[in-house]
């Protein structure tokens, strides 16, 4: 009788994979649990080296990052909602994801379509995903800096603007809403096209160019190829970047808080930069104010679960309605 084989699995490859799990429940999983907990508690810095809590509130502080208060404890009142700073940042955080991603999408969508296409076959292909994918791997800091050289009020760009009449001579994009968030918009687009025309890219070329072939057989051209073949098949990709930059838009620090900010870094003019993180981090780091600061981390936590869910709904693969045919 032949003798059966048995496959032992050894309990070394444990301590293979034990390291992701170590960094994930020190640096993700009890972070995240934690905010949950101060979001419930009564949190703050009284003065230097003393605090005030952590006494449990329950959902106050919730209340006092989306509506505007009077009173304190259980005299506290609600004047009137979502009319705070959390949720005017989370506002201007969307308003400027919304105005970079648009673009930054659909540029991606069609140099992909146009470095995929076996019919225009550009030349220096190489050459040209490196020049667009370039700005991504410069440090955001060195392009706020850049752009706000460029587009302060005595910035060259800004000059040779006033002088070809394009926009007056008293204009400045750091003292204008509209200026500084288009600014702001236009460096994160800049900054991620390339990244996204990359990853679409990938997917084209994941396609069997089997169905490319046949779709030119049967007399169909590069835009009927395109949005029959290829924008269907891309659909999970492209749902992957929907998800992806929309958690990477609502977290925005980096070059809001860089490019045009006061003394106390809160975005110019008027807030009107501010994104949620920027707010996240001046309840935590300046007004010390855990317990909102925790509470605002969770509103924003939820507000990108929700656009997430929407864009798989949106996004997702429907199955055509089946008739049954009824027997009679």
């Amino acid at each position: 009788m032949m003798k059966k084989k048995t496959v032992e699995y050894g309990k070394y490859g444990y301590f293979f994979i034990l390291p992701f799990f170590l960094v994930f429940f020190v640096f993700q999983l009890y972070p995240l649990i934690y905010t949950f907990y101060l979001s419930f508690v009564e949190y703050y810095q009284i003065k230097l080296g003393k605090f005030q809590g952590p006494n449990f509130n329950g959902l106050k502080n919730y209340i006092m990052v989306l509506a505007t208060t009077e009173g304190k404890g259980s005299d506290l009142k609600v004047v009137s909602w979502f009319d705070t700073m959390t949720v005017k940042s989370i506002g201007n955080t969307l308003k400027i994801w919304v105005l970079n991603f648009i673009p930054q999408i659909l540029l991606a969508l069609l140099l992909a379509s146009w470095f995929t296409d076996t019919v225009v076959k550009l030349k220096g292909q190489g050459a040209f995903k490196i020049m667009m994918f370039m700005p991504n791997i410069i440090t955001a800091s060195s392009i706020a800096v850049l752009f706000y050289s460029l587009f302060n009020a005595n910035g060259p760009i800004t000059m040779m603007l006033q002088n070809a009449h394009i926009i007056s001579e008293k204009y400045d994009f750091m003292e204008k809403p509209g200026g500084t968030i288009g600014l702001i918009a236009f460096m994160q687009f800049w900054m991620w096209y390339g990244n996204s025309m990359i990853v679409l890219i990938a997917g084209i070329l994941g396609i069997s160019p089997s169905l490319y072939e046949a779709a030119m057989v049967d007399g169909a051209n590069s835009k009927q190829q395109f949005f029959k073949i290829t924008l269907p098949l891309l659909k999970p990709i492209i749902q992957y970047n929907l998800v992806t930059s929309a958690i990477g838009g609502l977290q925005m620090y980096d070059i809001p808080s860089l490019f045009n900010v006061d003394q106390s870094f809160n975005g110019k003019p008027n807030f009107a930069s501010e994104t949620i993180t920027m707010w996240i981090k001046s309840l935590g780091f300046t007004s010390k104010d855990y317990g909102k600061a925790a509470a605002s981390s969770i509103v924003l936590f939820i507000v990108t679960l929700v656009i997430s869910i929407v864009f798989f709904a949106v996004t997702k693969d429907r199955q055509p309605k089946q008739k049954h045919a009824v027997i009679r």
